[in-house]
């Protein structure tokens, strides 16, 4: 089973990405599961959402404490939160940022997971979507990390979701997709 923990902020899309992608692992016949966990629900407030993606039923409904792969959607939550609270070693942590891996592992040390991947996501939204909310960029960063779920079915997904502004998402998508940087760690 693969876990999945996004932290954003409230109105950044962080929910919507998990629902995105557990409705996607479905379309592709696997189980999936997405729910968010957020206090005051206000725009710009911390919000945590999870997914769970499995070949056979999911039966724990619990917060994700031990997530194969982390999504920060916000980089200044990385300076009020541990995102890489829970990661295994081989685990993939996937951020928001215009710093370079080097930079953040020099500023977070070992608040930068093991397996990084960095991408300007405010940017690329900024310029695709007209608006910083960086969900459908991030799952662009997810899948060329991860290939986690069949890009052409998620792409559908968003089409469902987004009705007439499907297009902005999807060029968003793909940009993250291509643009993101990747470090792997050997071993």
């Amino acid at each position: 089973m693969l876990e999945l923990r996004f932290h954003g902020r409230g109105g950044q899309g962080a929910v919507t990405s998990a629902e995105l992608l557990a409705q996607s692992a479905i379309a592709k016949g696997i189980y999936a599961q997405a729910f968010p966990s957020f206090g005051p629900e206000r725009r710009g407030a911390p919000v945590v959402a999870f997914a769970r993606i499995s070949e056979q039923p999911i039966r724990n409904r619990t917060a994700v404490r031990h997530p194969n792969i982390v999504l920060v959607l916000d980089p200044s939550i990385l300076r009020i939160v541990n995102t890489a609270d829970g990661l295994p070693p081989d685990g993939i942590h996937i951020i928001n940022t215009t710093k370079t891996i080097a930079e953040l592992r020099e500023e977070f040390g070992d608040k930068i997971g093991p397996n990084a991947v960095t991408l300007d996501a405010n940017h690329i939204a900024q310029e695709e979507i007209g608006r910083k909310i960086t969900n459908t960029t991030m799952l662009g960063a997810l899948l060329r990390a991860t290939n986690i779920v069949d890009k052409d079915i998620l792409i559908e997904k968003l089409k469902e979701r987004f009705g007439r502004i499907a297009d902005g998402n999807i060029r968003s998508l793909n940009r993250a997709f291509e643009e993101c940087c990747i470090e792997k760690k050997e071993g």
